[in-house]
């Protein structure tokens, strides 16, 4: 699934439930939160979104739109 479409955190976390999306990130906030992106892809695997970054060169944000599953692991860098 692939959108070039403008659109916020929100509505993608409302449209895409339980899904990993990459983004590209047009404006950020004083604290680097994604406050416009445009709409890249999203998936029901991880794998796909790793396989998408790949053929991007632009600022990306990456995330999941529902609940973390315990199995996941998140690091933080900064």
């Amino acid at each position: 699934m692939s959108e070039a479409e403008e659109m916020t955190i929100k509505e993608i976390k409302e449209k895409y439930k339980n899904r990993w999306v990459l983004v590209e990130v047009l404006e950020e906030d004083e604290l680097q939160r994604p406050l416009k992106v445009k709409f890249i892809t999203c998936s029901k695997t991880k794998d796909q979104i790793y396989e998408a970054l790949k053929e991007h060169e632009c600022y990306t944000y990456h995330f999941y739109t529902g609940k973390i599953p315990k199995e996941y692991v998140v690091a933080f860098h900064g």
